[in-house]
């Protein structure tokens, strides 16, 4: 039986699919082998640690039941900003001012590390930097965006309080009012996870694909997966970076998988509102809009609790056209009607942080889930805690996602 949870984790056929990207060599598991450490799962999560560790001098194997980066990668309409989905006052009200704010800081700097290491490995991946607009919605209006600029400032980020003349006059959004934070930026998800695989496969790590561990005995001494196919691997340690498709190890808890949908316009770069920022909702559900490199709206939301892929199939054409709708609606001068379009699963948590750490009661067993619309900016800050707690180096915020938390 698997180890994880399996999910169809996405449906139609998004931007990012009709873009060629590197390929990765992916080996058949033939026989027994013998790693440092083994990566179960191939999309962005996966790529981002193996890439550390294998940085680290540890002797890699990446495994993916699909293949590299057939999952919820592909889905991915890729807004990496530090902005948790829960903003800095109502987390701080969850879990504590001070726990809140090192959440948030340490989600800047994954932001600013992932930026950082993809420009050292020279991975091309339409990486653009770009500001965030986050406009006031039924979650927080005009006064609670005004106490969250003041908390944000106070755990130190820039940040800039617009009223809603000044919201229009520079972006073109009629009656909002909203911050503006720096810096974020945007990437094609599949390039960028293809990106560091490559990076860590030119130091000795090997990909093998398709395979799926199926059972997992854990001790002091180290780890030995089995997989359907029959051949076994013996590891130090091992990492599942399964995305949304939950280790059935780890209770789910209050953990809810939901469905996203989104949208990719014809390019339209004269329709653009000024600098391209990404736009976002303090609203539930929220929308999300990005700009490609070539001039097309990405525009993603209408968040429905996953229940079964065909409920959720059903919904499509009902989620496009709402999509459009709103889109219309927040930027009038947009021609909305959608060249591509595509539904997504993710993962939510209570406080909107991910899951990152020691497995409890697997002995060298770790996790990586990241949730809500972070979950690029989470896998490689569980790249940076994942690399510290194997080596032994530690990390000062392992406590913060850990599932001992």
């Amino acid at each position: 039986m698997s180890i994880t949870r399996k999910l169809d984790l996405r449906t139609g056929r998004s931007i990012w699919q009709s873009r060629s990207c590197p390929r990765i060599a992916e080996s058949k598991l033939g026989r027994d082998i013998a790693c440092d450490a083994l990566v179960v799962g191939a999309g962005i999560s996966g790529a981002l640690i193996a890439e550390s560790l294998s940085d680290a001098g540890l002797r890699v194997a990446v495994v993916d039941r699909r293949g590299v980066v057939l999952g919820s990668t592909a889905a991915s309409t890729a807004l990496i900003q530090y902005e948790l989905d829960t903003p800095l006052t109502r987390l701080a009200g969850m879990v504590g001012r001070a726990k809140a704010e090192r959440m948030w800081r340490r989600s800047r700097l994954a932001v600013d590390a992932l930026r950082e290491r993809s420009r050292q490995l020279g991975i091309r991946a339409d990486r653009i930097n770009r500001d965030s607009l986050y406009l006031s919605g039924n979650e927080l209006d005009r006064r609670a965006l005004l106490r969250e600029a003041h908390a944000r400032r106070r755990a130190g980020f820039n940040t800039t309080f617009l009223e809603k003349r000044e919201v229009y006059e520079r972006f073109g959004v009629r009656g909002r009012s909203a911050l503006l934070s720096y810096d974020n930026f945007s990437a094609d998800p599949r390039r960028l996870a293809t990106g560091f695989l490559q990076a860590a496969v030119t130091r000795g790590a090997r990909v093998y694909a398709p395979v799926e561990v199926t059972e997992v005995e854990a001790t002091r001494r180290g780890v030995v997966a089995r997989t359907r196919s029959g051949p076994s691997i013996r590891c130090k340690s091992l990492v599942y970076a399964t995305g949304y498709e939950m280790p059935k190890a780890v209770r789910a808890g209050s953990h809810r998988i939901f469905s996203t949908w989104a949208i990719a316009t014809r390019p339209q770069p004269r329709a653009i509102w000024p600098t391209g920022c990404f736009i976002w909702e303090a609203s539930d559900p929220y929308l999300y809009l990005r700009v490609s490199p070539e001039g097309r709206v990405i525009c993603g939301g209408e968040d429905e609790e996953f229940t079964d892929e065909g409920k959720r199939d059903g919904l499509s054409v009902v989620k496009t056209a709402a999509l459009q709708r709103k889109l219309k609606f927040l930027l009038p001068q947009l021609d909305v009607r959608p060249d591509f379009a595509w539904c997504g699963s993710f993962g939510a948590s209570p406080t909107g942080m991910p899951t990152i750490g020691a497995l409890p009661r697997w002995p060298n067993c770790y996790v990586a889930m990241g949730y809500g619309g972070n979950g690029i900016t989470f896998s490689m800050m569980a790249a940076q805690l994942l690399r510290g707690l194997i080596t032994g180096t530690g990390d000062a915020d392992a406590d913060l996602v850990s599932l001992a938390r």
